[in-house]
């Protein structure tokens, strides 16, 4: 009996066999048809395509800066308003976001699928899943096929993002190989941030070649950090590494609440880059919003704000050229994941919202937390001792009924962080509930953040990225195949297409 059994099985086995394999043939060509059909373009090929990606820059981010622009008139959101330089593109799509492995992503292998066309793990930098196969990223055939190319980032040049467009690594920590490869890649213009590991002091590199900025000197960039030096740039001066006049948190540029007048901005870099790199075989140029992610990790939503609003302000420069080359010129903007779980509404305010109240915040929390932990240096520190700067910084008050006034709930978190700040900070590490409070950062900034959103209307989840899809706009040649609904590997597919980049 079990023999027949056996028998009938490896029958009915071996008929179905080839069915299911003309299905599984017809489901792969089906995906990959469509995939095929999606990217597709017939059109006039760009001679110029900009790609802007506002790391974790989701649409909370985007409806945030403006509302935030409305409030400040009338305290609602305007019928019609749309201050931001590219939420009325033509074409707009919504981007999934997810990795190899994982729902949510991290910025090294969401750069990957954008810059490469593939899936990879987090951490990993244009490599394969493996971290055998190294990708080649469409600003490498750009330069291939005798465009110039330009990179630009307000965080450091070295970071996950900008790194996949000129790296290939298996570890985005691998900071001081990638500002090699960064001098290795003839690419014709980087600016924003320094670098992290100048001199390889983190690396476990053998035989390495000395300082980065040397080594790119003598693979023939002129390297690029005063005012100066900058403003005098122009299509005549070769290859150049820009590199900001004034250096923030982890080499990257300032948070654009806390730059002051005259110091670059993340405009200033792609204004002077569109001139650097202007040719008669065109450029391809990356510019990246990194520190709207940072903003959102802390959970600031006024640093976030600003600084979509400074990315905005680059990504009109490309439309100022643009028009001036409308039948040769694509842009595309994305965000590579969305950061913090940012969101418009939060319990306290029900179906209102008073972002005009965000106007009181005149730094960043990483401005605070430098002038916090000066405070933190002397004897016998206060929380009474402390109130008057988070009053200067954040507006929070201590009065009674006024619409920045502090709830006796309110004053006893805030009392509450303050304790955990003045403890040490490898303590807090291991304290499982203050990780999930103030995750890795200064427990009183968060706090204070946390207060004044809410007061505005805004909430966050998490310290870390979410996995929901991202908005995508596009404007110009080509623009109309970046409408509905796709994966960020077809960003890469769309704009090879249109750039006839194989």
């Amino acid at each position: 009996m079990k023999t027949k059994i056996r028998n009938l099985f490896l029958k009915l086995f071996v008929t179905a066999l080839p069915f299911c394999l003309l299905f599984f043939l017809f489901v792969n060509n089906s995906a990959t048809a469509g995939t095929a059909s999606r990217n597709s373009y017939a059109g006039n090929k760009a001679k110029y395509v900009f790609l802007f990606i506002g790391d974790g820059m989701g649409l909370p981010q985007v409806s945030a800066a403006e509302i935030y622009s409305g409030a400040g008139k009338n305290s609602k959101y305007p019928d019609g308003s749309r201050v931001l330089s590219f939420t009325d593109f033509p074409s707009q799509g919504l981007t999934t976001t997810h990795d190899a492995s994982s729902f949510i992503t991290d910025s090294a292998s969401a750069g990957t699928a954008i810059a490469c066309g593939y899936k990879t793990l987090n951490g990993v930098i244009s490599m394969d899943v493996d971290k055998k196969i190294k990708y080649e990223s469409i600003s490498k055939k750009a330069k291939k096929n005798g465009m110039k190319v330009g990179i630009i980032s307000s965080v450091s040049i070295d970071h996950a993002t900008p790194a996949t467009f000129y790296s290939n690594q298996p570890s985005r920590k691998n900071m001081y190989e990638i500002s090699l490869e960064l001098a290795d890649s003839g690419f014709d213009y980087f600016a924003g941030g320094s670098v992290d590991d100048p001199d390889g002091k983190k690396s476990k590199m053998q035989n390495k070649p000395g300082n980065v900025f040397s080594y790119a000197k003598k693979k023939g960039y002129k390297i690029i950090n005063s005012k100066k030096d900058f403003v005098k740039l122009n299509k005549k001066s070769g290859k150049v590494w820009v590199v900001t006049e004034q250096p923030a948190d982890a080499a990257s540029m300032l948070y654009e609440i806390d730059r002051k007048n005259g110091v670059s901005s993340l405009a200033d870099f792609t204004k002077k880059g569109i001139e650097v790199l202007d040719n008669e075989n065109g450029f391809f140029m990356m510019v990246e919003g990194g520190k709207i992610d940072w903003a959102c990790h802390a959970n600031d939503g006024m640093s976030a704000i600003r600084d979509t609003f400074a990315f905005s302000e680059a990504v009109q420069h490309a439309v100022d050229f643009a028009k001036k080359h409308p039948a040769e010129t694509l842009i595309v903007v994305t965000g590579d994941h969305e950061c913090g779980g940012m969101t418009i509404g939060f319990a306290g305010t029900q179906y209102d919202t008073f972002f005009n109240k965000l106007n009181s915040q005149k730094v960043s929390f990483a401005k605070f937390d430098e002038d916090f932990s000066k405070m933190k240096a002397k004897s016998n520190l206060t929380f009474d001792s402390v109130m008057p700067l988070i009053t200067k910084y954040f507006g929070l008050k201590t009065g009674k009924g006024g619409d920045m006034d502090l709830t006796g709930y309110e004053m006893d978190l805030l009392k509450t962080a303050f304790a955990e700040s003045l403890k040490d900070a490898k303590s807090r590490t291991n304290d499982e509930n203050s990780a999930i409070i103030y995750g890795s950062y200064e427990p009183l900034t968060v706090t204070i953040t946390h207060i004044l959103n809410r007061k505005a209307g805004i909430g966050w989840t998490t310290y870390s990225h979410t996995g929901v899809p991202v908005p995508t706009y596009a404007y110009g040649t080509g623009n109309e195949i970046f409408n509905g609904f796709y994966d960020n590997t077809d960003i890469y597919g769309k704009m090879a297409a249109v750039m006839n980049i194989k």
